[in-house]
């Protein structure tokens, strides 16, 4: 955004207005000590080296970029365009990655921990400039460094590191360049970053027009920079992929409300770590002498009204699977105004007791399911996976520890060497394939999409990679991600030959299954991500983006059949 504001000229004493003192010069402030801003960047890169580790949704990310590494374009499986990845941005920086020969499982954890480390830099240093002072004591990073989900998905290989990286810096970038046409297109990235940031791109743009305050001209030219990345990339999503949002938006029904669940995932996160306690710690700190910032309150509350935004969106869908992670990013947006505080005798009291917290909580405070899903479907995502590997620091998984997911990867190369068109569906079911390649259907697709072939399709009953199981209904409201499970008749009416069956398959079933898929908008969905991409075809997927991301149907097969055809 461009400020219609003058340019600042000198003026002398005598010369202004009667009554009147001329404005001050701007403070200058010197950089502040780096025990403020880089040691809890270093302090969060070392704990989260030491428990660094590879979350199997992060290979789902994996196989997409080894599809465009290959030519395949950014598609999961080859011959049907589905976007498998929630974090377009992170896809692409793996690309970048992998262009230059990087492992990449290595590239996507040891990148995610650098731009976990260079977020909380970027949250020092924005705190430092909002009071304008070096005389500061840590608060808000005390916090965020006593939380072991913290140290966990500062690698992972999912795009939290990228995440933490854009909020810092978008907000640094607010507080520091408000009028700049640059800070509003960094501001616009949210939704690219993942789809829920949007709501703290309009936040943090509404913040910006308030402390910039543009003229129309101006405001038009911010609105374009902040728009016109994400804006060509959805133009391009619903073209060739012929959706509105990333197929695991859809799986996981991000548009229904299930308020309960996502209170449960709220009460998982604080509880264990008595999260309480540094919250009135904090809130001591600030009430009797709140800090003033100099650019006034704008920057003070934007990161926290968005904080609690993303906190209520993620309640309202019900919260995630994995223990903590979806609502890091609203509580570092909660603290970012508090990450460091000018120093006053308050603020070094609490400041101590939130570091007396912080210490207790790295060293005792976990979890009751370490290592387990716990009885709400939350899983210790990270300790599930070092069980599974039998690895302290499971980067490259093996699966050592889980003989049922070992025994089906052995399968599926044996399979795959073979060289036979054949359907696996999970451990125990196996038919031929319509397809000259391997097709094969597991629940953990990151597993899946590693060890089937590029050439082989990779499918889920989820619905992350599969738009068939992903456009079905939910069976029940269930564990958050995994509730919906499509019938194995559907993935036998679809991939299979339609002549041979494993035993004891419903063959009524699956040939209404089979009649379903030729009917209606569920046709439609497979023209609309199978068929050659033809201009016709994109200007098909885009003007029906809508209706189709919008699309359900029965999972029952023989339901499914009567409604749609």
């Amino acid at each position: 955004m461009t400020s219609t504001c003058p340019t600042p000229q000198k003026v002398s004493r005598t010369s202004a207005a009667p009554g009147r003192l001329p404005p001050a010069p701007p403070a200058r402030v010197s950089l502040p000590r780096p025990a403020l801003w880089l040691l809890p960047a270093l302090l969060v890169a070392v704990a989260g080296f030491e428990r660094r580790w590879m979350s199997d949704d992060a290979f789902i990310y994996v196989r997409t970029v080894r599809q465009v590494l290959a030519g395949n374009g950014p598609v999961f499986n080859i011959g049907e365009r589905v976007e498998s990845s929630t974090g377009t941005l992170w896809q692409w920086l793996l690309v970048a990655a992998g262009l230059s020969g990087a492992d990449l499982a290595t590239a996507a954890v040891y990148g995610g921990l650098l731009l976990t480390a260079a977020g909380f830099a970027l949250a020092g240093l924005g705190a430092l400039r909002l009071y304008g002072t070096s005389r500061a004591v840590p608060l808000g990073s005390l916090v965020l460094l006593g939380l072991p989900p913290v140290w966990d998905f500062a690698t992972s290989g999912l795009e939290t590191g990228l995440s933490t990286c854009w909020i810092a810096g978008a907000w640094l970038a607010l507080t520091a360049r408000p009028a700049s046409l640059w800070t509003s297109a960094l501001l616009g990235l949210g939704p690219l970053v993942r789809p829920d940031l949007g709501l703290v791109s309009l936040v943090f743009l509404g913040a910006q027009w308030l402390l910039a305050r543009p003229s129309p001209r101006g405001l038009l030219a911010g609105a374009a920079a902040a728009g016109a990345l994400p804006a060509l990339y959805e133009i391009f999503r619903a073209g060739y992929f012929g959706h509105l949002l990333p197929l695991p938006a859809v799986a996981k029904e991000a548009s229904h409300s299930l308020w309960h669940r996502g209170l449960v995932y709220l009460v998982d996160f604080t509880h264990p770590y008595l999260l309480a306690l540094p919250a009135l710690l904090v809130l001591t700190a600030l009430l009797p002498r709140p800090p003033r910032p100099a650019a006034g309150f704008v920057p003070v509350l934007a990161p926290v009204l968005a904080g609690l935004l993303c906190w209520g969106y993620v309640i309202r869908v019900g919260g995630d699977f994995m223990h903590g992670r979806m609502l890091l990013p609203g509580l570092l947006l909660m603290l970012l105004p508090v990450f460091v505080v000018p120093a006053t005798r308050v603020r070094a009291l609490a400041a101590a007791g939130v570091a007396a917290w912080a210490a207790v909580c790295a060293v005792a405070l976990r979890v009751p399911y370490p290592g387990h899903v716990g009885p709400a479907g939350i899983a210790d995502e990270r300790g599930v996976y070092v069980r599974l590997n039998a690895d302290a620091h499971p980067v490259h998984h093996t699966f050592a520890g889980a003989p049922y997911s070992r025994a089906y990867a052995r399968g599926v190369r044996d399979a795959a060497r073979a060289k036979e068109p054949v359907l696996l569906l999970g451990r125990y079911a196996r038919t031929t394939a319509k397809s000259p390649s391997l097709t094969a259907s597991y629940l953990v697709l990151g597993l899946n999409g590693s060890a089937v072939p590029l050439d082989g399709v990779a499918l889920d009953p989820v619905g992350l990679a599969y738009p068939v199981a992903a456009h079905s209904q939910r069976l029940a409201p269930g564990r958050a991600g995994h509730d919906k499970r499509l019938p194995a008749a559907w993935f036998l009416a679809d991939h299979g030959d339609g002549r041979h069956l494993p035993p004891g398959t419903d063959r009524g079933a699956v040939a209404a299954a089979r009649h379903a898929l030729s009917c209606g908008a569920l046709a439609e969905l497979r023209h609309a991500t199978r068929d050659p991409l033809t201009p016709a075809r994109f200007l098909a997927n885009l003007t029906g983006a809508w209706d189709r991301t919008t699309f359900r149907f029965p999972a029952d097969p023989r339901r499914a059949e009567r409604e749609l055809c």
